[in-house]
């Protein structure tokens, strides 16, 4: 018998699967190292003594955990308190961020009233202008509201809560409801036919189908909360009140002579919730769109 397969030898064949297997691991290679050179490098500097970036190397001379500890045990910077003021207003931001982006979402996809096309038109509209531009606007409105709610006003984390969830309702609710317009009407109907309200259709029928895109907006949420600096930076006034981004900034002004390998050590600890946030919500970026909804 001859060893061809559809007019190519098998060796051939054999030969090519080997180099574009070894092409694919060489690619995964170089990206591995794209991806985590900019970590190495953070941590090298985290346990450089010098406290420097000046001729910084990989592998620092008299490398030391001292930049952890003066972070950890520092009685003028309360790094343990910006963390915990970044986590509970990030995780406050993104539970309400996700409950009203998925009820508005399912609003504008299965309702049909008056102003509808014209309110989603408007929404998409108002995410155009950069915040940069009602930056002085968004600080008044604080100031005035904190006369009459102090605990929405400036220096507040209700009222830098408030902002984010302005800010990121609009383009995450029509992010939803492209996704929420995919899910097959007859469920709805189906629901209906059950007996069950629009409350029982969107909590126990359509909200675990898309599941997918609210971990996808939950992760985006949370990340840019968790890592805001501007609208923190003018919001805050107070060292206690500081996120963990505006804390961080400290580090590296004139005035406290640029410490560099603490901001470095302080950076790395301050990943690491994201990364759980990411590792926890994985299986949902990857999950179907209705699958399981339907049986054979």
């Amino acid at each position: 018998m001859s060893r061809v397969t559809a007019g190519r030898p098998l060796g051939s064949l054999s030969r090519r699967r080997q180099l574009m297997l070894l092409a694919r691991i060489a690619l995964a290679l170089v990206m591995l190292v794209f991806a985590l050179f900019p970590v190495i490098w953070i941590f090298s500097a985290s346990i450089n003594p010098s406290n420097s970036l000046v001729n910084q190397t990989l592998i620092p001379e008299n490398p030391s955990f001292a930049n952890y500890g003066k972070l950890l045990d520092s009685n003028l910077f309360p790094f343990q308190r910006w963390m915990l003021n970044s986590l509970l207003i990030a995780s406050v931001t993104t539970t309400f961020g996700v409950l009203f982006t998925a009820t508005a979402a399912y609003a504008f996809s299965r309702f049909r009233f008056r102003g509808r096309r014209s309110l989603l038109q408007t929404v998409l509209l108002i995410q155009v202008f950069p915040n940069f531009l009602n930056m002085v606007a968004l600080f008044l409105i604080l100031q005035q509201l904190g006369v009459y709610l102090p605990q929405l006003g400036l220096n507040t984390y209700g009222g830098l809560i408030l902002l984010y969830l302005g800010g990121i309702l609009g383009v995450n609710t029509w992010l939803a409801k492209g996704y929420f317009d995919s899910i097959p009407r007859d469920l709805d109907e189906a629901a209906t036919i059950d007996g069950a309200s629009h409350w029982q259709t969107f909590w126990l029928v359509i909200l675990p189908l898309v599941r997918p895109i609210l971990a996808v907006i939950g992760l985006l949420i949370f990340i840019g909360t968790y890592s805001e600096f501007v609208l923190a930076r003018v919001m805050l006034t107070s060292l206690e009140n500081y996120t963990l981004a505006v804390g961080l900034s400290l580090f590296i002004s004139d005035q406290f002579a640029n410490r560099w390998g603490i901001f470095a050590a302080g950076a790395l600890i301050g990943a690491v919730p994201i990364v759980v946030v990411f590792l926890a919500l994985q299986r949902y970026l990857v999950g179907g769109l209705t699958a399981g909804s339907v049986k054979g």
